[in-house]
């Protein structure tokens, strides 16, 4: 996939968010010398909090199947926990 754009997010990678209100969005910032931006349109915000909310319990669901304890997605802990 030739238009593809990954950017690797660690502990290590400062993120800093910018509230642009004469825009309506929000810019987020990764890294320092030459920081990654994400650009999210106020509409757009909620969907991107449910994707990775998805994405956080999918991964928890992951780890307790591999811990033998067969948690639901549901059951995960929440992302901000």
């Amino acid at each position: 996939m030739p238009d593809l754009v990954r950017v690797h997010l660690t502990d290590g990678v400062p993120m800093r968010p910018l509230a642009m209100p004469f825009a309506d969005r929000i810019e987020i910032r990764f890294g320092n010398a030459f920081p990654a931006v994400l650009v999210v349109d106020r509409d757009v915000v909620p969907q991107l909090r449910d994707v990775l909310d998805q994405g956080w319990r999918a991964l928890q669901a992951s780890a307790a199947r591999q811990d033998g304890r067969h948690a639901l997605a549901e059951e995960a802990p929440d992302a901000r926990d």
